[in-house]
């Protein structure tokens, strides 16, 4: 009788301790329950689009901005493979993300126009583990309004640069009339204010320049002129011409190239590309500085190469260097001008030659720009 008691109470506390286990786990499914509404509740109210793929490429997860932006019903895609949805063909290279094995690094980010004029920049991150693929989360954001903004901006701006540039070039001969003595004998005094003012007109007419160039390129109207052509003759070109202004700042230019294959360039560009890196170089390195450039090739590319001993770029500042009206803080408080437009824009060229341009720097060292043009870019 005793060992009849001995297992009840036994039984009874094995009951109670599985009660309790019930307890918790059932404490624990409804917490994570809530925890993934909560999750849910966020997604569904981002404003940019998400989609959750398994590793099979299936639709686990996808929220209404989704759905929206892409024409499809959340509820008939769920569990569907996404690469096979023919509701999408209006943005192929959402598919082009997933289908290319040699695109899908941790982050690919692309910007896609679709057939009803919406632009959208798609993300897709890869989800992994130590072991395997876990599946995709791809962000859609819509950058429609931005674009509308930026083609009225980039429009304002080519007009205002239209408007202004005749009557600068009317003051520029007016001053160079003056100054030549074409309309009569000037002092000394007034020689010295009107070259300064011709000099602030030349600053202000390569600014509207600029501008006109970057709206051009932005609208995708910058013209090229490309042509079979030695890369050297361009670089002599541009040294010659720039003679007087690495005299007068007093630094040492040496030049090192060898004959290189012919590239089809728009050899005007080109000579802008090189003129600018020139002139960078020259105005941040102090006098007696020294700069160097190399042109060689390798089987690919021609290779143009140009170094400075001057003030360098500041590692934090480095990734926008290439961007709109960008100047790095270390040249703003030199009493140098500059509009912040060149770099941008010799980027744009360089890329329309199907070349690369980078460089390397390490503030008050010096900085090194290369850019490279393809020898077969026909």
């Amino acid at each position: 009788m005793e060992e009849l008691l001995t297992k009840s109470e036994d039984l009874r506390k094995v009951r109670a301790a599985l009660l309790n286990v019930l307890e918790d786990t059932d404490e624990l499914r409804r917490s994570a329950v809530d925890e993934r509404n909560k999750t849910m509740a966020i997604i569904e109210n981002l404003t940019d689009g998400v989609i959750l793929l398994n590793k099979k490429k299936q639709i686990e997860i996808i929220n209404s901005p989704a759905a929206e932006l892409l024409n499809i019903s959340k509820k008939e895609v769920i569990g569907r493979c996404f690469v096979d949805l023919l509701d999408i063909e209006n943005i192929p290279e959402i598919k082009k993300i997933l289908i290319d094995k040699d695109r899908i690094k941790n982050i690919y980010r692309e910007e896609v126009t679709t057939l009803d004029g919406l632009h959208l920049e798609i993300t897709s991150v890869l989800l992994k583990d130590e072991i395997e693929e876990k599946g995709f989360l791809i962000i859609i954001h819509d950058v429609t309004k931005e674009k509308l903004i930026e083609k009225i901006k980039t429009e304002f701006i080519s007009v205002a640069a239209h408007q202004l540039r005749t009557p600068l070039s009317t003051i520029k001969w007016t001053i160079r009339m003056i100054l030549d003595g074409d309309v009569g004998e000037i002092s000394e005094e007034q020689r010295e204010l009107l070259e300064q003012t011709y000099i602030s007109n030349e600053r202000m007419i390569r600014l509207i320049n600029d501008l006109l160039d970057v709206s051009r390129i932005e609208e995708g109207r910058l013209l090229y002129n490309q042509e079979d052509a030695q890369m050297e003759d361009v670089l002599d070109s541009v040294v010659e011409n720039s003679q007087e202004m690495i005299r007068n700042k007093n630094v040492v230019l040496e030049i090192n190239k060898k004959e290189t294959p012919k590239v089809r360039i728009d050899k005007e560009k080109i000579g802008v590309v090189i003129q600018n890196l020139l002139e960078n170089a020259v105005k941040y390195t102090e006098p007696g500085g020294k700069i160097k450039i190399t042109l060689d090739n390798d089987e690919k590319n021609v290779i143009f190469k140009i170094e400075d001993s001057g003030v360098g770029i500041p590692k934090s500042q480095q990734d926008r260097i290439f961007t709109k009206f960008f100047r790095a803080e270390n040249v703003t408080r030199m009493e140098t001008d500059g509009t912040g437009l060149g770099l941008y824009t010799i980027k744009n060229i360089v890329r329309a030659h199907k070349g690369q341009i980078w460089f390397e720097s390490e503030e008050n060292k010096g900085t090194t720009f290369y850019f490279t043009i393809p020898i077969n870019n026909k």
